[in-house]
């Protein structure tokens, strides 16, 4: 018996699992949690990846970039609709997920598809606490950023010079964040049935890791940016002229 049920074991393929059906409206929340993890919540990360890396460019690029974006109509709308509700929605039921999760890591199946479902709960974990930091801070807490744009890179130097805990927060919460997006987007597509066969899955999972690296890259060359360029020693009167 016992030698029969190794053979079984043994016998399984490692693969990706189909979308759970779930039973009634759990079918509908599983989908939608899928989908929001790439659109809006996938857009939007990008979107603030590159809105960011306008630090690169200087203080006043970047201040320019946020100027745009906060003067956006409808922009309170625009961000409890597409960027907080779909947020929250997507981590408290994420967090649902894992802890009714069936992951086995390391256990009598270590596959590598139970590390990377484990390391997905985990880097999500982080990007959820690290968001809601990142969030009150720069949103909602010290210098308003939606009515005074041009101290926006200022906010970001000052906090990451105020302590290297907060510079590695932030470096953690980038990897994390670029992870749970570029594998939750290979997931995306393995189990909506957009990339079928091991040969397609393996292919598109070489782009997801160019897609995460690239997302990491582009965080630290933006944090790098504001941990060396001081906007304090741009004189008050030229960046007044500028804007």
């Amino acid at each position: 018996m016992a030698s029969t049920a190794r053979s079984e074991v043994a016998a399984i393929a490692p693969g990706v699992a189909p979308l759970r059906a779930g039973q009634g409206i759990q079918f509908v929340l599983r989908r939608l949690h899928s989908l929001t993890g790439v659109f809006p919540i996938g857009a939007f990360l990008i979107e603030h990846y590159v809105s960011n890396a306008y630090a690169t460019n200087g203080v006043h690029a970047y201040n320019k970039q946020v100027e745009f974006l906060t003067s956006v109509p409808f922009v309170w709308a625009l961000e409890w609709l597409f960027i907080y509700i779909p947020i929250l929605y997507h981590s408290l039921y994420g967090f649902y997920i894992w802890y009714r999760g069936d992951g086995n890591a390391g256990g009598d199946y270590p596959w590598l598809g139970n590390w990377m479902y484990t390391a997905q709960r985990w880097t999500g974990g982080i990007a959820f606490v690290y968001m809601v930091y990142h969030v009150w801070t720069m949103r909602f807490s010290g210098i308003h950023i939606m009515t005074n744009s041009a101290a926006a890179f200022t906010k970001v130097y000052d906090a990451f010079a105020a302590s290297g805990l907060i510079v590695a927060f932030y470096f953690i919460g980038i990897i994390a964040a670029s992870w749970h997006f570029a594998y939750g987007l290979w997931l995306f597509a393995a189990k909506w049935g957009f990339v079928t066969g091991d040969n397609g899955r393996r292919k598109f999972g070489y782009v997801c890791l160019v897609i995460g690296i690239g997302l990491v890259a582009m965080g630290v060359a933006t944090m790098v940016a504001f941990l060396i360029t001081s906007p304090h020693d741009v004189p008050r009167a030229t960046e007044a002229l500028l804007r």
